[in-house]
């Protein structure tokens, strides 16, 4: 799965963040997860999640001693096999 197309004009890391939380949209992401997941630096992650919590597209839940981010069902797309054209064009163009 992968973000709602109304939400892929968002700043660059803030599609990766959610991405890479749709990937695990169930199990959620701690932290160090979506770090691990995200090539962006941590000050521009806090800020992406930051944005995201704002605008009501993640939750944050703590479970016992971890905390876990998980995209709001409105966020996220159906999974999609092949993606459609402008998203293939928007991965070749911009890696």
């Amino acid at each position: 799965m992968r973000a709602t197309p109304e939400h892929r004009d968002r700043p660059a890391v803030e599609v990766a963040v959610l991405d890479a939380l749709a990937a695990r949209a169930e199990e959620g992401l701690t932290v160090f997860e979506l770090r691990s997941r995200v090539d962006h630096p941590i000050d521009d992650l806090e800020d992406a999640l930051a944005a995201l919590d704002r605008d009501d597209l993640i939750t944050v839940e703590s479970e016992g001693e971890r905390t876990v981010i998980r995209p709001r069902e409105h966020a996220i797309g159906p999974e999609e096999e092949n993606g459609d054209a402008v998203d293939r064009l928007r991965e070749w163009l911009f890696g």
